[in-house]
């Protein structure tokens, strides 16, 4: 089960103007939906997705807590790369640990966690399905590549899709 910590997913996202203020600088808030956005893949690329665990199996994975250190700001149009692993899995939680590194240069910009609570739609705290448990203890499905976002304004190669 260690062996599972060291699992971590990469998903690259690009600033959006609308992620940042006045001054170009990328508004605090935004780094807990990119830490979503990674834990969202991270899930997808076990084989799963939480409307799946919704609509299925009514388990929800409520954020109970979060945390998020900031070391260097992120402006407009930078790429990032938002690493997620998860950090403890228990039978009615998850927590996972985030990293997110600006690209090309690559230092961490942020790091943080989210812990999870496990409920069902009345907001009940249950076990999450085993076969969730198994998944997110799994390594992923197939390896993959890291393939920048397209820029703004730019057509992607023929064959690129």
């Amino acid at each position: 089960m260690d062996e599972m910590f060291d699992e971590w997913h990469e998903t690259l996202v690009r600033v959006r103007y609308a992620e940042t203020d006045r001054m170009g600088v990328v508004y605090h808030a935004n780094y807990l939906i990119w830490f979503e956005i990674g834990r969202t893949e991270f899930c997808r690329a076990r084989g799963f997705a939480y409307r799946e665990m919704e609509e299925n199996d009514n388990a929800f994975l409520v954020v109970a807590e979060s945390y998020c250190r900031y070391k260097a700001p992120a402006h407009y149009d930078d790429e990032l790369l938002v690493r997620t692993h998860i950090t403890e899995l228990r039978r009615r939680s998850v927590r996972f640990g985030y990293e997110i590194v600006r690209l090309p240069d690559g230092p961490i910009i942020a790091e943080g966690e989210t812990g999870h609570v496990v409920t069902d739609h009345t907001g009940r705290v249950i076990s999450m399905p085993d076969a969730y448990r198994q998944l997110l203890n799994s390594k992923p499905l197939t390896p993959l590549a890291a393939v920048p976002p397209p820029r703004a304004g730019r057509v992607p190669e023929e064959g690129a899709l």
